[in-house]
């Protein structure tokens, strides 16, 4: 089975099918350091990177929003001194979408 990281991303429009519970749970494990994660009933992908200073923290913060624009979907970044916190969900299905997951997946490789 091809990477996450490798597979091409689909638009998510508000027809787009949320992923079920076992969906989910089957293509965790690709993205083991990342949260499931669950807001306002909504699930979420979490994961919260680690850096030295606010400057590294700052370039990371760029590269995933380069990440985002380039394929038209975008997380919820928060970056602090020494972390960032990134979190991918479907806005528009209210849910979480194979695209998520290969985001966060594209998002471990922009950290590495």
């Amino acid at each position: 089975m091809e990477p996450l990281a490798n597979q091409e991303c689909e638009a998510c429009s508000p027809t787009a099918t949320k992923l079920d519970d076992q969906e989910i749970h089957e293509l965790l494990p690709e993205i083991s350091s990342w949260q499931l994660v669950v807001i306002d009933a909504i699930p979420h992908l979490k994961r919260v990177y680690r850096f030295k200073n606010f400057a590294d923290a700052l370039s990371f913060t760029n590269r995933v929003g380069e990440l985002a624009e380039s394929v038209g979907h975008h997380p919820s970044i928060l970056t602090e001194w020494g972390r960032v916190t990134v979190e991918w969900w479907s806005h528009e299905i209210g849910g979480l979408h194979k695209t998520d997951f290969i985001l966060a997946a594209r998002t471990d490789q922009a950290f590495a």
